[in-house]
This record gives C-alpha cells, sequence and structure tokens, in this order.
C-alpha cells in the first residue's frame, strides 16, 4: 500500500470526536496556565469589550459548564438537581477530570446514553446536541478570556486548531 493510501486509511479510522475533546482539554488547559499568571487584579478587571464577566468568572464558568455537561450526561436527573460550583483553585484539577472523563466518552460512543437525556430546564436532548454544546460553550468562552488578556496587555495563548496540529505533529510542513 502507498504510504498516501495509508495515511488515508489512517485518517479514516481515526475517532474524529476524540480528537475535538483532545484539542479542548488541550486548549482548556493553555488558557488556564495564562490565567494563573495574572494578579488578582488582572483576574477581576471589568472587560474593555462587549464580553460580561472578568476573566476570573469567565473561567469559573468555563469550569462549572464543563463539569455540569459531565454530569448530564452520566448522572440520572435526580442526583443533577443543584448547579455545579468551582472555586477558583481547583478549576486545573476539575477541567483536567471532567475533561478526561468526557474524552472517554468521545473515544467510546457506547457510553453514552442511548436515549434522550431529560434536562433540569424540562428538555429532552440527544447526547450528540451535548457534546455539540461541550465543545462550542468551551471555544466561545476561550475567546473571550483570549480578547480580555489582549486588551490587558498580556498575550494570549496560541490554541486553535491549526496550532494544536502543530503541537501533536498532525500538521507538518511539506520538505523542500
Amino acid at each position: 500500500m502507498s504510504r498516501r493510501r495509508e495515511e488515508r486509511v489512517h485518517l479514516m479510522t481515526e475517532n474524529i470526536l476524540a480528537k475535538l475533546f483532545e484539542h479542548n482539554n488541550w486548549a482548556n488547559s493553555q488558557i488556564v496556565q495564562a490565567c494563573f499568571t495574572l494578579s488578582d487584579e488582572q483576574l477581576d478587571a471589568p472587560p474593555r469589550s462587549a464580553t460580561e464577566g472578568s476573566i476570573r468568572s469567565t473561567l469559573l464558568h468555563l469550569v462549572s459548564s464543563q463539569y455540569g455537561y459531565l454530569r448530564l450526561l452520566t448522572l440520572p436527573l435526580e442526583e443533577r438537581k443543584d448547579r455545579v460550583t468551582v472555586e477558583f483553585a481547583e478549576i486545573r484539577e476539575s477541567l483536567k477530570n471532567s475533561g478526561d472523563k468526557l474524552l472517554e466518552l468521545a473515544r467510546d460512543e457506547n457510553k453514552l446514553p442511548a436515549t434522550r437525556i431529560q434536562t433540569r430546564d424540562e428538555y429532552y436532548v440527544e447526547a450528540w446536541v451535548i457534546m455539540v454544546q461541550i465543545i462550542n460553550h468551551a471555544t466561545e468562552h476561550r475567546e473571550q478570556i483570549k480578547s480580555m488578556l489582549t486588551a490587558l496587555g498580556v498575550n494570549p495563548p496560541s490554541i486553535d486548531g491549526w496550532d494544536y496540529g502543530e503541537v501533536t505533529n498532525a500538521l507538518v510542513p511539506i520538505s523542500k
């Protein structure tokens, strides 16, 4: 089999959903790392853009939401009555734990609920919608945080798909 054909077969068998969650976990880690270098004044500064909330509150929202989405996918309604809150000191651990568990679900879709899930606000939703929301929600808030970092004069991390491709050697320059 030619090298090009081997690469194509590999790409066809790769779990794209898992790759999206691997990127999500990496990007979350990079943004948290950047935020942990900030002072309390910078973390709590009012945004200088259309974004609502400080870097700290946006980061806490991102983290608690991800954990809440995991609970939505894995716990019965009765065990999800209370909202999730995460303390700032627990952000790294919470993101890693929930991110690892979501990645596990992405790698083995048989672990996702096969039926619609009842939400606390009286909707039924399919698991794939929640998985899409997790990625979209995190991306939006990471971009808001990057904008706030820039406004503070802090160079935000480069965390888009191209950057992750380079970090994982999935994007390499062609030798000349």
